[in-house]
């Protein structure tokens, strides 16, 4: 490869399709793709990996980009991520240093009707794991293989129960619409600045009476109420630890907990002390504190379901990995790239 090729480092394409969508800059750039995880600890590894780059493509709070990395980069002109927004890069290190970060609204090539986005996906897999959940699909799928087991359990039914959900944007209310017309559950929310108006509007968005999404007073009472507890909350300082012990500690014995949000919502010692000792009945699990999961994680490492344990659910972070996502969301991001090396501006800047 020549010296005046812009080098480019693409991160986390666990999938291996980033490389393809390239093909047609090979006369201006030699792209590297990394789909190995550096675990969080190592800055200094990843910097020495990352230092001849000029380019960064990053898939959105995969590695992260703090200010010592960036700062250490000598070469560095221009992070791309998907998405619009990544908390995992420091953004007042890349405009100190100058570099451009731009996001993926992730829209492609599609042609017609706007295409499936990220939030639908997660809605998708969160019913999946709700489904999955208190249906013992996973375990119980096996069982049949490797044990010839047979029937060992109950199901446990979602028509009338309550499925309480801890923040109400966009897709905290698609998940209360599904809940209610797909399965006729009673539905419960709470978030910090909620109001019961605001779930009347919505409700009324989907041709649902007012009422139908109830606002609870606190946070303690929808978990005390909730068969199933759902959180759609977004991460920030005031938000991690949503949930700690003292508020696991309210969930009813029979009730489930789903995250696809963000691992550090839930302290996860405390979610771990919770279900090693069966205090509620399950958790379905898409996010972690660290991710990937390392091999001697106790969430991987723990025989769930056993000696009293609860029965835990795991994917690896799939709520938007979703195949017409992935590729929408490269397309976008290598049309930055090829209107940055031709000198146009970039509309998705988000520094």
């Amino acid at each position: 490869m020549g010296d005046h090729k812009i080098r480019v480092a693409i991160l986390d394409d666990y999938q291996g399709i980033a490389i393809e969508k390239l093909a047609h800059l090979s006369s201006r750039i030699d792209a590297t793709s990394f789909p190995d995880t550096l675990p969080p600890d190592s800055e200094s590894a990843l910097i020495d990996r990352l230092q001849p780059y000029h380019v960064i493509s990053c898939m959105r709070e995969r590695t992260a980009l703090p200010g010592r990395v960036i700062r250490s980069l000598g070469n560095l002109k221009l992070v791309l991520t998907t998405g619009m927004k990544n908390s995992a890069i420091d953004m007042a290190a890349c405009a100190e240093r100058g570099i451009t970060v731009a996001g993926a609204r992730g829209i492609g090539n599609s042609q017609g009707a706007k295409p499936p986005t990220s939030l639908d996906s997660t809605l998708q897999h969160t019913w999946a794991l709700i489904l999955g959940i208190v249906r013992n699909i996973a375990r119980d799928d096996a069982r049949v293989k490797s044990l010839g087991a047979w029937e060992t359990s109950f199901a446990t039914g979602l028509s009338g129960k309550t499925l309480g959900l801890l923040g109400f944007g966009k897709l905290g209310a698609d998940t209360a619409r599904v809940a209610v017309l797909a399965f006729g559950m009673k539905v419960v929310t709470w978030s910090s600045s909620l109001t019961q108006a605001d779930a009347d509007k919505k409700a009324r968005a989907f041709g649902l009476r007012e009422g139908v999404f109830r606002v609870t007073a606190s946070k303690e009472e929808l978990l005390q109420v909730s068969d199933v507890v759902s959180i759609h909350y977004v991460l920030s300082e005031r938000s991690r630890n949503l949930l700690t012990a003292k508020e696991l500690a309210l969930m009813k014995p029979s009730s489930y907990l789903i995250n696809t949000s963000r691992g550090p919502l839930v302290d996860q010692e405390a979610l771990l002390d919770t279900l090693k000792h069966g205090r509620i009945r399950g958790a379905a699990l898409d996010v972690y504190n660290v991710e990937p999961l390392p091999l001697d994680s106790e969430w991987r490492t723990t025989p769930w379901g056993e000696n009293g344990s609860s029965e835990v659910l795991l994917s690896p972070h799939m709520g938007y990995v979703e195949e017409g996502v992935m590729h929408r969301w490269y397309e976008d991001t290598f049309a930055n790239l090829e209107n940055w090396l031709d000198g146009k501006e970039l509309d998705t800047k988000l520094n």
